[in-house]
């Protein structure tokens, strides 16, 4: 009898085999020794051969032409799953790749295993995030260049939305299987009336991130440089025509990035703010209201989450401005933008209410005018006030595109 032992090296595995050939050859009876040292020294080859001689999966082609055969399957049998002939003939020829709804398709109406159609580390890494990525705003994020590299049609994008949105996510550190990256455990979003897509909130706030990284590098940014005199010395470049390029040069100079980046269909979004992984804050403005006083407010309201509420925490303040909003933090960030703009002690008797009062105010203020008319329209409820004086519609999309910043 072999001396029964763990299988270390090739020499054991040799000797393992020809005992057992040697057993074989005696036919041995169930419940002899020899039988149960023939059943010892199987399991100890075979445990053997599965650490050293791995079988390799086959390739997912391989795979789905052998279920083919043993189905008896034709190609117009696999269209359902992979989508049409063409596309199934270019699969089998190996021209296109297994998207990841292919995938699933196929593992459950051909049973073919996870493990053979997944073979590619990203892929295993998107699978299974419990996403509808058809909910992205593809179309929208297509048209806008949203995917550098993705070539394809928008048919093709839908196709491989998990792969190529997932991409685009993980690029900036966006998890896509999550609801809390779009809820204020991690992203503090202004009350709205209107109910916004979270799926369109989380593709342009990776938008954002993706073009703050394209700019060029910006001097480190020291913590505590957004302070009340520093806006207030922000806001009097509001008295420029080309105040809105000003400021953004003004605030790269201190390590802000300045994203431009329109908002996606129901988003219902004015600006935000937060952080690059490089510790730069990045203010965000779409532009929804092309109008000075607005930009002027809005970049205001971003920069004073800055000054008050970033504690080094990896967050977003994500802000419709039109909506009411229940948050202290929220009412904090409008109180410290009003106040910089027009402080409280310069109008003590409150906003003028004529053109003449708001270009008085506003030379001692050194703020462009429709920034005072713009508030005191608003607190009224009327936009009629001071008719067609201090209008400043599609004007801020004007400057930045002939500055080089759009």
């Amino acid at each position: 009898m072999m001396n029964l032992k763990v299988l270390k090296d090739e020499d054991d595995h040799a000797q393992a085999i020809a005992r057992l050939y040697a057993l074989m050859d005696l036919e041995p009876e169930e419940g002899s020794i020899e039988n149960d040292e023939l059943e010892v020294l199987a399991l100890l080859i075979e445990r053997y051969e599965e650490e050293h001689f791995p079988v390799e999966l086959p390739s997912p082609v391989d795979a789905i032409l052998f279920r083919m055969d043993q189905q008896g399957l034709s190609r117009k049998d696999l269209a359902p799953y992979i989508g049409s002939l063409p596309k199934v003939s270019e699969v089998l020829h190996g021209k296109r790749t297994l998207s990841l709804a292919m995938i699933r398709r196929l593992h459950k109406g051909l049973g073919i295993p996870l493990d053979v159609l997944i073979q590619d580390p990203e892929q295993q890494e998107h699978f299974d995030q419990g996403v509808n990525w058809l909910d992205f705003p593809l179309k929208e994020m297509h048209q806008r260049g949203y995917f550098a590299g993705f070539n394809g049609t928008l048919s093709e994008l839908k196709g491989y939305a998990q792969e190529v949105v997932g991409g685009f996510l993980k690029s900036v550190n966006l998890q896509s299987s999550a609801q809390p990256m779009m809820a204020r455990a991690t992203s503090h979003l202004r009350e709205n009336d209107k109910m916004s897509d979270p799926a369109a909130m989380l593709a342009w706030q990776a938008r954002v991130l993706h073009l703050a990284h394209s700019q060029p590098n910006l001097p480190a940014y020291v913590s505590g440089t957004v302070s009340q005199d520093w806006m207030r010395d922000l806001a009097r470049l509001s008295w420029s025509q080309q105040g809105p390029a000003l400021a953004v040069e003004f605030l790269n100079k201190a390590g802000i990035h300045v994203v431009i980046e329109k908002h996606l269909p129901k988003t219902y979004l004015d600006g935000a703010v937060c952080f690059s992984e490089a510790r730069h804050p990045v203010v965000a403005l779409t532009l929804r209201h092309d109008r000075l006083d607005n930009f002027w407010f809005t970049l205001m309201h971003e920069l004073a989450h800055i000054a008050l509420h970033f504690d080094g925490t990896e967050t977003w303040y994500l802000d419709n401005l039109d909506a009411i909003s229940t948050d202290p933090r929220e009412d904090q960030a409008d109180a410290l933008a009003q106040e910089v703009l027009i402080p409280q002690d310069s109008i003590p008797n409150g906003l003028p209410t004529d053109a003449a009062g708001v270009g008085q105010l506003a030379q001692t203020l050194r703020i462009l005018p429709c920034i005072i008319a713009g508030r005191a329209r608003r607190e009224a409820g009327s936009y009629q006030m001071f008719g067609r004086a201090f209008r400043s519609e599609k004007e801020v999309r004007r400057i930045l595109t002939e500055n080089g910043y759009l």
